[in-house]
């Protein structure tokens, strides 16, 4: 029950099933009272449906709830920081550390602490840390003090059966890739409740629905899901490393490789993580799976040189799973003649490359035989439009496209339009993320150069009136009685969930990346905790902010506590047992703004050798009201206070970028951009700044349900009761049923 209740906190309501909610009570009892205020302690409060809901649960239920969100919100953890009441500067210099280091080196008087280290006298203020100055040892440990501080309550709505199978089904029927926290829901749903007879929107949603068939025993029902080669290697490629995406094994080494990687020479170990990669990534397969792949293969409703050619952009890959499958002696058997035809015509390359035409033509400039190909396949045609419009001119172009753009998914059509303003620009750097590795900044396209600049804004206006005009048409053709709509403001700071899926996931509320948090007071708090449950070890992982100015940059981070408008809590290097430990940084926006700082970027990275430890939380607090800090014992997070919180899963980031502070705007804009560094100055700020920008040309949620009453006559109004179709914040933490909007 506790992975269902944590499924509904993500969608901001609690799940109570029929069979929990007993009799009718208009007294609120004790155990209800006692529920609520402890809920309200952490930043929450309960729609009146709820309420009464919850009223008629038994207790044991009611604790179940309480012990859930206790665990989300890392109530139980230890949140100590390295230095109490760090909002006032401990005074520790680089001298410091230097009369450390020598007098641990030569010997010498001072204070023995229980890592061993001295801490010679008139150094640091041993009075004001909860550990080891010089090595980052926490020893003292401590709970959260303060609840209640958060000046807006997050409300919870009630969730029941029919809510839980309808968000069941628009993750199935997700019109975009799935990000890490809905994955992770949907792996629940799927070990608890009968898979639904539907059309599945996504590849990599149907890779988990295919190993849900085979851990329940059910291969040929899996069988029937597969549709061509790209299904089978996906599947086999999630089990191997988790990745639903087909990373080639080539960058998983060189991520891992690079992630051992360490400033100092002695401590480098990227050539033994490279090695030891490798032979993880080995292939080996009983005789059960052998046979089950092949059997997969050898019903494909598809022919032999179709199949060969969709495995042909995976070639390498595949070569290595035919040999660990032995697919070449089950094609030998009986039965296996289709399985025989494939290997045949794969080997021997007797089959042509759709794309290898493409560009034959392409490169002799025949517009009539490219375009002629690319209507074959309209989603490649969008993708490649406005190259295509650069190389052929773009009324060519256009006029091709607008011929099958009807059968173009619309999340692609979406993207088009978007993305447009950024593409059609000479001097504007576009931010890509080639599969699997860290975002890139890469330059204008060089054709861009041919063009003047009112040719280009030309291009702009065309792919955006095409692309509308092709979306308004389609929610034309949906038939709606209805005749009014309330669209909530807040959807109009809400991008679509396209393009940029979440690798971490989202406890609390989810927000899709790109979404802005308006800031309530001069106070930020960023906090990070981790360690959680793992035995006491060095793993050193670091809190950081990015100050960009107009001129120059400045950092807050382990080795520069104090900044501008900025204080770091304390530099902790290792983890004590089980409980974990937490660093805090605190913004001043007053500071900040009278500095004429511009962007606050706040990053974490992972020091230690190899990638962000998992289960690492990460986020920000903030509140109208002040937030306190124990003088005490330094402990600085309120759950009721926190604004945003992601939780590392798994991966290959050494550094990530997970919010930006606009100062000026007073905005909070959640990120999530990983970078290679194990130190925040190995972060590239233009890559940030491109991201961002890509991030702002996304269309809202609001935009697009704008679109929508345009094209059916739905007046807007601006109360909820006066509306025939209602779309509030509470429907759009759904992002995949937003997507049903998506028509196809």
């Amino acid at each position: 029950m506790k992975d269902l209740l944590k499924i509904g906190i993500r969608q901001n309501a609690i799940l109570v099933p029929r069979d929990f909610r007993g009799e009718t009570n208009s007294t609120i009892t004790e155990t209800t009272a006692a529920l609520v205020a402890n809920l309200s302690k952490l930043g929450f409060d309960l729609s009146e449906s709820l309420l009464h809901a919850l009223n008629g649960a038994d207790a044991p239920f009611k604790l179940e709830v309480l012990d859930t969100f206790r665990e989300v919100l890392n109530v139980g953890n230890n949140w100590a920081p390295l230095v109490k009441g760090w909002q006032v500067p401990t005074g520790e210099s680089r001298v410091d550390h230097l009369v450390t280091w020598f007098v641990n080196l030569v010997g010498g008087r001072g204070t023995r602490l229980d890592c061993g280290h001295v801490i010679p006298a008139d150094t640091f203020p041993l009075e004001r840390y909860n550990g080891c100055p010089f090595c980052g040892t926490p020893f003292e440990f401590a709970k959260i003090e303060n609840y209640g501080q958060g000046s807006k309550k997050k409300l919870l709505q009630l969730w029941t059966e029919e809510d839980l199978q309808r968000y069941y089904t628009n993750l199935l029927e997700s019109k975009t890739a799935l990000d890490a926290t809905q994955v992770d829901s949907l792996k629940t749903l799927l070990a608890q409740f009968p898979l639904p007879t539907l059309n599945i929107g996504m590849k990599e949603t149907l890779v988990l629905v295919i190993r849900t068939c085979i851990e329940v025993g059910k291969p040929e029902q899996a069988q029937a899901l597969v549709k061509n080669p790209s299904d089978v290697l996906r599947y086999l490629w999630f089990e191997k490393t988790g990745f639903l995406q087909l990373i080639a094994p080539s960058t998983i080494v060189h991520r891992a490789s690079r992630n051992q990687r360490h400033i100092t020479t002695k401590e480098d170990k990227s050539a033994a993580a490279k090695l030891a990669k490798k032979a993880e990534l080995d292939l080996k397969y009983d005789r059960k799976t052998c046979r089950m792949v092949a059997t997969w293969l050898n019903g494909l409703p598809m022919s032999a040189e179709q199949a060969c050619e969709t495995m042909h952009a995976k070639r390498g890959m595949w070569v290595r799973f035919i040999r660990a499958l032995r697919l070449a002696e089950y094609a030998k058997k009986e039965g296996f003649q289709n399985l025989a035809r494939l290997m045949d015509v794969f080997y021997r390359q007797d089959y042509t490359v759709w794309q290898a035409r493409v560009n034959h033509f392409r490169l002799r400039n025949d517009a009539d035989e490219t375009f002629r190909l690319l209507k074959e396949r309209p989603g490649l045609f969008a993708r490649s439009l406005f190259a295509n419009m650069l190389w052929f001119g773009p009324k060519t172009a256009v006029e091709a496209f607008e011929t099958v753009i009807d059968k173009v998914p619309a999340r692609l059509v979406f993207t088009l339009n978007m993305y447009a303003q950024l593409y059609f620009q000479a001097d504007q750097q576009r931010t890509v993320r080639p599969l699997g590795a860290t975002p890139k900044s890469v330059p204008a396209h060089r054709l861009l150069k041919l063009y003047s600049e009112e040719q280009l804004e030309e291009m702009k206006a065309m792919t955006e009136e095409l692309c509308l005009s092709a979306m308004r048409k389609r929610f034309a053709g949906v038939e709606n009685t209805n005749k009014t709509i309330f669209i909530d403001p807040l959807l109009f700071n809400m991008p679509l969930a396209i393009g940029d899926r979440s690798e971490s996931v989202q406890d609390l509320p989810s927000a899709l990346i790109g979404t802005r948090f308006p800031v309530e007071s001069d106070q930020v708090r960023l906090f990070m905790q981790w360690g959680k449950d793992l035995p006491a070890q060095h793993l050193d992982m670091d809190l950081s902010c990015f100050l960009a100015f107009d001129r120059k940059v400045e950092v807050c981070s382990y080795h520069n506590l104090v900044a501008t408008g900025c204080k770091h809590s304390g530099d902790i290097r290792s983890i004590p047992e089980k409980v974990g430990t937490a660093e805090y940084i605190e913004l001043d926006l007053q500071a900040l703004a009278k500095a004429h700082v511009r962007y606050v970027v706040f990053t974490c990275n992972a020091y230690s050798n190899g990638e962000i430890t998992p289960n690492l939380v990460l986020g920000w607090m903030n509140s109208q009201f002040h937030m306190q800090i124990s003088e005490e014992t330094g402990v600085a997070y309120d759950p009721s206070c926190v604004q945003h919180q992601v939780r590392i899963n798994q991966g290959l980031t050494k550094g990530l970028v997970f919010g930006m502070l606009d100062v000026e705007a007073r905005e909070i804009i959640w990120l999530e951009m990983p970078f290679y560094g194990q130190v925040v100055q190995q972060l590239d700020l233009r890559g940030a700044k491109s991201l961002l920008a890509k991030l702002n040309s996304k269309m809202s949620v609001g935009n697009l349900l704008l679109l929508k009453a345009d094209a059916q006559n739905l007046q807007r109004v601006d109360a909820v009761e006066a509306a025939e179709e209602v779309y509030d914040q509470q429907w759009a933490i759904d992002a995949a049923g937003v997507t049903q909007l998506f028509l196809d």
